[in-house]
Order: C-alpha cells, then sequence, then structure tokens
C-alpha cells in the first residue's frame, strides 16, 4: 500500500512538473499576450487579421517569441461570442475584434483589458466609442466605412442614365441598417430611386436578390458580413441576369462584383496593429484617437465589365 502511494505521488509530481515545463515553453517572460476575435471567415476580415500580424512581425513583435496571438473564430455563430471573449480578455493584455459583433462582445466582458478593433462600419452608433476623436472608456481602432457619396459619384460615372438601384442587407447587423440608411439619402438627392430589401439569414440571399434585380439597374452592396459571405449566390445571379453588383470590399471584386471602392483590407488591419504597438509599448488606449481608413481605392472586375457591356476606364485610375 505504501509503495503503491508512492508511485502516485511521484507520478503527481512528475505530471506537475511536465505541466509547469509546458506552461514556461507556452508562455515565455516578459512575452505580451495578444487575443484576437472574428466573427466570421470571410476573406477581407480575413485580410484585415492577416494586415495586423504581418505588421506586429515587420515591427519586431514576433508570434510565439515576444509575443503570444490567441486567435479564435465565431464562424458567424453569435452565442458563440460571449464565451469566446470571456476567455480572451481574462488571458490577454489587449484583445482585438475584427468586425463589429467581435468588438461589441469583447467590450461586454467587465474588464480593464484594453479593447482594439477593426472592420466596423460605424463604431460611434454601434457604441463601441463616444467618437473618433475621443473614443473614452477601453476602446479604439479602426473604421472600414466607404464613403457613400463618393461610392454613388463613381457608379453614376459608369452608369450615367441610371434611375434604379436595389440595396440588399440583414436586418439584424446596425451597421448594414445605417449604411443602408445613408445611401438612400445620397441616392435621392442624385435623384436616383431606390428599392431596398432586407434578408435575415443566407437562405433569404437567393430570392431577395433575384427579386430585387428584376426590379433595378443595379445591386448596391452595403459592407455587411453575412451576405460577404455568400457573394458568390449574388455574383452568380448578376451574371444570369446581366445586372452588376458593387460593393465597397476590394475582396470581393475578384468573385464577381463589377467594382468596389473601399479601403484595402490588409493595409487596414496594418493600421490598426500600429496602435496596438502604441498599447504594447505603453501608451494609454484613452489618448489613442480611432481612425479612419488611411487609404481608398477603386478595385474593377475587367471581365465582368465586359461581359455587363459596362465601361469603367473612367474610373480605372481613381
Amino acid at each position: 500500500m505504501k509503495k503503491k502511494w508512492v508511485l502516485v505521488s511521484l507520478m503527481a509530481i512528475l505530471g506537475f512538473g511536465l505541466t509547469a515545463c509546458s506552461q514556461s515553453k507556452d508562455v515565455k517572460k516578459d512575452q505580451k499576450r495578444i487575443g484576437i476575435l472574428q466573427y466570421i471567415e470571410l476573406e477581407p476580415l480575413d485580410a484585415a487579421r492577416k494586415g495586423f500580424i504581418a505588421e506586429l512581425k515587420e515591427q519586431g513583435y514576433r508570434d510565439g517569441d515576444n509575443i503570444r496571438i490567441d486567435y479564435k473564430n465565431a464562424q458567424g455563430d453569435q452565442s458563440s461570442l460571449p464565451s469566446m471573449s470571456e476567455k480572451l480578455v481574462a488571458d490577454n493584455d489587449l484583445v482585438l475584434g475584427i468586425a463589429t459583433q467581435s468588438a461589441q462582445s469583447l467590450l461586454a466582458v467587465p474588464s480593464e483589458t484594453p479593447v482594439l478593433f477593426t472592420a466596423v462600419s460605424d463604431p460611434v452608433s454601434a457604441k463601441v466609442i463616444k467618437s473618433f476623436d475621443q473614443p473614452g472608456g477601453r476602446a479604439t481602432g479602426t473604421t472600414n466605412m466607404a464613403p457613400v457619396k463618393e461610392r454613388v459619384a463613381l457608379l453614376q460615372k459608369v452608369m450615367p442614365n441610371l434611375k434604379k438601384v436595389g440595396i440588399m442587407y440583414t436586418t439584424n447587423e446596425l451597421n448594414s441598417e445605417l449604411q443602408v440608411e445613408r445611401a438612400k439619402k445620397v441616392f435621392q438627392k442624385a435623384g436616383i430611386e431606390t428599392v431596398v430589401k432586407g434578408i435575415s439569414s443566407t437562405n433569404d440571399i437567393q430570392d431577395t436578390t433575384r427579386s430585387l434585380m428584376e426590379q433595378t439597374e443595379v445591386l448596391y452592396m452595403p459592407t455587411d458580413g453575412l451576405i460577404d459571405s455568400s457573394i458568390t449566390i449574388v455574383t452568380d445571379l448578376s451574371k444570369e441576369m446581366k445586372i452588376p453588383v458593387v460593393s465597397g470590399s476590394a475582396d470581393l471584386v475578384k468573385a464577381g462584383v463589377l467594382f468596389a471602392y473601399g479601403p484595402d483590407y490588409e493595409q487596414l488591419g496594418r493600421q490598426t496593429a500600429r496602435q496596438a504597438i502604441a498599447l504594447l509599448k505603453g501608451k494609454d488606449i484613452a489618448t489613442i484617437k480611432a481612425e479612419e481608413p488611411a487609404g481608398m481605392r477603386v478595385t474593377i472586375n475587367q471581365d465582368m465589365s465586359t461581359l455587363l457591356g459596362i465601361d469603367l476606364s473612367s474610373i480605372e485610375e481613381k
């Protein structure tokens, strides 16, 4: 019996030693921990995350060396966000929320852990920050909002006789709704009629897209995670019905969008990384202003231009 007890004790000690050894390898002394919560697997959001990590690395902050990155993806499931957020906030020195839902969920966890965000269309209306100049609280970051007036102006350049536009958005995404309201006002001022339809799930996308394309000359897309994640459904119908789709995300152009005017998401991630570096160097998050994208660009799809017979030469070099 005594020999058995000694053997169990030795095994317990050995197990503790191995655990301690493993933990010491996972977290090095003075290693800063960065948590990343991404709402959904989507090319623009992936690009923002990769840009964030790449900029950190180029500035001397390497995962597994002087920083440790803890990445979680909710795969579009809002119900999984709270538990992921609690874990990331508890285990890390700062956290990054990619997309509005992620940022809001991280901030809902009571803590003093700083929260960065990126790819949040309207962080003020989403109550992530109070204002860009004075974010307040413990959050700051970068927005991916593409200026509506400029997008509409570009659309009018390539479709000068445009009279009727379709707009589709997800009804439970606040930022999408806000973008739609802004777009309606700009189109109205330009003398262009809008037909707006909301969806609640990806199951609605095909029928809603077809309905809008039957009634309008072009589909104007807000930045909308749910729709963007199923963009090929929309662009396949664009090819079939010969109705163009325009977007605010350059990463969707190769999927069949005619043109996009908006931020480069990789660069947006890099921009956010520079804010993270300021935090890692000891700057107070309350003193770091939230930022709009450092630059906008037009991305065109020449194949769709040819298929639809729409000349894009007037906006190619903008």
